[in-house]
């Protein structure tokens, strides 16, 4: 089983807004084009996406992520992404996103349900949902 934390980037800039909330089956999403590829692959594959919309700076966005990391470990068959919200204002202004985290579970590209907060049971709710939908 890999190992699920959250650790940081040193790019030369000192700050601390590269956080990396990824590993698992996380994928990080660093660039539109990228959150292009891995939706369409999603549907291609008939994968459910599961995005979170986090920051690095977000308390509750840090601890869920290790949990985030556990479900995408556990749950192969979705497609687990990450958005930093403030890398990718564009996409993340598309979506509407208001708070962070925001989880959005995606079906061919469109919503299909949406928690916001750090909720680590209605989470693991939503996601226990979404498998049996997928299943029946």
């Amino acid at each position: 089983m890999g190992h699920c934390f959250t650790k940081y980037q040193n790019d030369g800039d000192d700050s601390n807004h590269n956080v990396e909330f990824a590993g698992g089956n996380v994928h990080l999403i660093t660039a539109k084009e990228q959150w292009e590829e891995k939706t369409s692959e999603a549907s291609r594959n008939g994968k459910i996406v599961v995005a979170n919309f986090s920051a690095s700076w977000c308390g509750p966005c840090r601890m869920i992520a290790p949990f985030y990391c556990e479900l995408s470990e556990k749950h192969p068959s979705l497609m687990f992404l990450t958005v930093d919200v403030d890398e990718l204002t564009e996409l993340s202004s598309s979506w509407d996103i208001k708070a962070t985290p925001t989880f959005f579970f995606l079906k061919d590209g469109q919503q299909v349900d949406k928690l916001v907060g750090a909720n680590k049971p209605e989470l693991q709710k939503k996601v226990t949902a979404i498998l049996d939908s997928t299943t029946q």
